[in-house]
């Protein structure tokens, strides 16, 4: 092999090699050192693919043989040392564009790799091949394995998917957004409702909306041993106005192609927002135009299927539209999701964000809410909002009921370290 140039075959971002997801031979033992030289050899041709790997001495059999033939249908294998093509790149062109036999390629993964592999293997197929054409088809969308990426990918073939896929693409929709919610709704009520209460403790209440358990906590300095009693110097609890709307929240959401994730994610914890009645919770989306989704905002599906991914941004026009609908400034949070690449006036966008904050806004720039990290972003315009008092900053779905906790309280928000 010192004369050949390979490369691994690996999905990208996964959490498993092939070589890992492949079942082991008896005698591979429990750790590497344990690994026998056969072993070894059929791990690296697993994972070297075709071509120059065959020289390694190793023929594949059985399933190890169905996981090459699904790795070499979607990666290909390495170019020899003259430039050429090995002998399996001809099946590299094994999943073309016929729907049958992707569909037959997503049923074989789907036994060969865990789920969080499929779901990589996915996402490079669809990259890779240019298949996005080939989800508008009932029939393969039932087999894919349903993740935040392939609903964003879905979002995007929204205006050209025929009716006969449609209600096959919302049910795919709809079981990623049902297992968001089962995953984000608790935490996101049980956090929220917490910082609301402490937001609307009042220091004067009546006697029968008194917390005896914040009240004794506050007041304990003031015990008295000889009586055995606590002083309640300072009283503490809730008004009569507990159950009705506190906080409005305006959640901003750029549509752009590359913020599909946050679309998801965000539709999702705005279900979960507008189901606490005490908060009052907007919907806003935008590209070049803005879309006011507030209304649909029982059903997260509905949300995801009224936006339009891809097209420019116009964060100012956006801001305007929120600004104009904001009553309450000073018990409203304001959260713009967007990675600020501005298509619109970018000085206006930056003076609605400073008037806003002068009158009482909390205003909360993410520049992304999704799993995937940082992503691309203007800096110019992010370093602008840090000098108004606002960073911005990516964050997970785990995060964001911190994150607005903390806005509903008026406290620093706990923005990640770089």
């Amino acid at each position: 092999m010192s004369g050949t140039t390979t490369h691994a075959r690996t999905p990208r971002d996964a959490s498993a090699t092939p070589a890992e997801a492949a079942p082991s031979t008896p005698g591979s033992g429990g750790g590497p050192g344990a690994v026998d030289a056969a072993e070894r050899a059929r791990r690296w041709r697993l994972v070297l693919g075709g071509g120059g790997a065959d020289g390694i001495g190793c023929s594949l059999t059985g399933q190890d043989a169905g996981i090459d033939a699904a790795l070499t249908a979607l990666y290909g294998a390495p170019a020899d040392d003259d430039g050429g093509s090995g002998s399996s790149r001809a099946r590299g062109a094994g999943l073309g564009a016929s729907a049958p036999s992707v569909a037959r390629w997503l049923g074989d993964i789907r036994a060969y790799f865990p789920s969080s592999v499929v779901q990589v293997m996915q996402r490079d197929a669809i990259d890779r091949l240019g298949l996005s054409s080939l989800l508008l088809e009932p029939e393969l969308l039932e087999a894919v394995e349903a993740d935040v990426h392939l609903v964003g990918t879905l979002l995007s073939l929204n205006r050209a998917m025929p009716e006969t896929t449609r209600e096959t693409a919302r049910a795919v929709v709809r079981q990623v957004v049902d297992d968001l919610e089962k995953r984000l709704a608790t935490r996101t009520r049980s956090t929220l409702t917490g910082a609301l209460d402490r937001s609307a403790r009042i220091s004067r209440p009546r006697h029968r909306d008194i917390d005896w358990d914040r009240t004794i906590r506050a007041n304990l300095k003031n015990y008295l041993p000889e009586f055995r009693t606590v002083v309640p110097q300072r009283l503490i609890g809730y008004g009569r106005a507990a159950q009705s709307v506190k906080k409005d929240v305006v959640l901003c959401i750029d549509q752009s192609g590359s913020m599909a994730a946050s679309v998801v994610y965000a539709s999702v914890f705005g279900a979960v927002l507008a189901s606490m009645r005490s908060l009052d919770t907007r919907l806003v989306v935008f590209d070049t135009s803005v879309v006011d989704l507030t209304d649909q905002l029982d059903d997260p599906v509905d949300v995801l299927f009224g936006t339009q991914l891809g097209g420019g941004t116009d964060i100012n026009r956006a801001l305007a539209y929120c600004q104009s609908r904001i009553t309450r400034p000073a018990d409203t949070v304001v959260v713009l999701i967007s990675d600020l690449y501005e298509g619109g006036i970018r000085n206006e966008m930056l003076k609605r964000v400073a008037a806003m904050k002068a009158s009482g806004v909390q205003f909360v720039a993410l520049l992304a809410l999704s799993d995937e990290g940082t992503p691309a972003y203007d800096r110019d315009h992010a370093a602008a909002l840090a000098e108004l008092g606002v960073p911005a900053f990516a964050c997970t779905p785990d995060l964001f009921p911190e994150v607005m906790a903390a806005a509903l309280e008026k406290r620093p928000l706990p923005v990640p370290e770089a």
